[in-house]
């Protein structure tokens, strides 16, 4: 049974949802975070009452020790840090590569010999690229077209070679992650879509015709819950799609426009040279664990809306919900010394 577990990245915007998530769930939590974008899932805790339930190591998780310090002690490892973003990756290759695959390979090995018996990995749907098959299953071969996404799709064969009868480990592939959190970020679709929608009463569209699937914040959250302690046999090795909703952007727009219908929001298209286009199925982890979608677009979009009219988030436009802006990390052969042992 999974009671200790290792979340890195756990104050980003899907770790500062998860975190609190699995301390009122009755597990032990470390975070391992080097909270680049500010301490917004730190303050979430301590408004919550949590703080004293979350240990916090700050560490970056290219750092040999870091990492095995965190992971001491751990039954599971759920692995979010990551230079986060296609645009935000693409700033220098050789930074994406030791955070989302060097640093992947040392993590798996340092939890391994720590005793971990279960790590989860959080690659990404980007690692499709573009695809004109109806449905991208998991058979598909990815196609990135960013630093970004190939090196998510590399980390994924470190992740399925460490799987062990005594280390069991999975990859998840959510689609565009949309909703709320305590360390927001509105440079993802449905997010800034919802926000200049709420705030501007103007939806932008930069070409339109794109097809991004998304998935619910609330989805994603209680889907690294439910895989700390599923049946191994079920997930030891495997990867798995994770996103229900495949529209196109502006798609996503009319949905949104809708749903805040008495705002009278209007729709402006321009054009992009943002050509990312993929349809992704999850029926493979509809049919293996049985998963129900628990949120929707239309769900996160009423729930963002709220914090919006609150003023909880301030000027939209602030560079603390963009990760492109607010990057501000240096290259590191941290991992390397691990490697040279």
């Amino acid at each position: 049974m999974i009671k200790k577990v290792l979340v890195t990245g756990g104050f980003g915007y899907a770790g500062s949802r998860l975190t609190p998530l699995l301390a009122q769930s009755g597990f032990t939590v470390r975070v391992l975070d080097l909270n680049l974008y500010g301490d917004y899932g730190r303050d979430a805790l301590v408004e919550a009452g949590l703080k004293e339930k979350v240990e916090y190591i700050n560490g970056d998780i290219r750092d040999p020790e870091a990492v095995k310090k965190a992971t001491s002690g751990m039954d599971a490892v759920i692995h979010l840090a990551a230079i986060s973003n296609d645009p935000t990756g693409d700033i220098d290759e050789a930074l994406t590569r030791q955070s989302n695959f060097d640093a992947v390979g040392m993590l798996l090995a340092t939890a391994k010999t720590a005793g971990v018996k279960r790590f989860i990995n959080a690659s990404s749907s980007s690692v499709f690229g573009i695809k004109k098959e109806s449905n991208v299953s998991e058979k598909l071969e990815p196609e990135p077209l960013t630093y970004y996404s190939r090196y998510k799709m590399l980390s994924e064969w470190l992740v399925v070679a460490a799987n062990a009868p005594d280390f069991v480990t999975v990859n998840v592939r959510p689609a565009t992650i949309c909703g709320y959190s305590p360390r927001q970020r509105f440079d993802l679709t449905v997010n800034k879509l919802t926000a200049d929608a709420v705030m501007k009463r103007v939806i932008t569209v930069h070409g339109g015709q794109q097809r991004r699937p998304n998935v619910g914040m609330t989805d994603v959250v209680n889907l690294y819950k439910l895989l700390l302690n599923v049946d191994s046999n079920l997930i030891a090795g495997r990867t798995f799609n994770f996103g229900f909703e495949n529209l196109k952007v502006i798609e996503i727009a009319e949905l949104i426009r809708d749903e805040l219908a008495d705002l009278d929001v209007r729709i402006e298209v321009t054009p992009t040279l943002d050509n990312r286009d993929y349809h992704i199925s999850s029926a493979k982890i509809i049919d293996v664990l049985k998963y129900k979608p628990v949120s929707s677009i239309r769900d996160e979009v009423r729930e963002l809306r709220k914090r919006l009219e609150a003023k909880y988030y301030g000027d939209i436009d602030a560079e603390r919900y963009y990760n492109m802006k607010m990057m501000k990390m240096q290259r590191s052969n941290l991992p390397y010394e691990f490697l040279s042992r």
